[in-house]
């Protein structure tokens, strides 16, 4: 099942990381006060983007470094002046088996 990382601008200017499997009854949640503690003092007004990823470990990982990112950095993600493969960290490299080691 696909899950979803998404920011939404806030009515105090805000940017509110967030992840789920359906971006729009998230939001509407979101707007209904139901959503999380954050959004309920300050009133989402938009979703700025949404992006799909395999899982939701996977989500949950990107979710972890946007969460970092300075407000300026999540409104360009949001304008798409970055993508979200710029802000998470470059995956580690697999280790080489034991029979591919070469010998000494």
């Amino acid at each position: 099942m696909a899950w979803f990382l998404y920011l939404l601008e806030c009515s105090d200017g805000s940017v509110y990381t967030g992840i789920a499997t359906d971006v729009q009854a998230r939001f509407d949640k979101h707007v209904s006060g139901e959503g999380a503690r954050y959004t309920r003092s300050r009133k989402p007004v938009q979703v700025l983007v949404s992006f799909e990823l395999a899982d939701r470990s996977s989500a949950s990982r990107a979710e972890y470094w946007v969460k970092r990112l300075p407000p300026a950095e999540k409104r360009a993600l949001g304008a798409g002046l970055r993508t979200l493969e710029s802000v998470l960290p470059l995956p580690e490299p697999e280790p080489a088996a034991a029979d591919e080691l070469p010998s000494t």
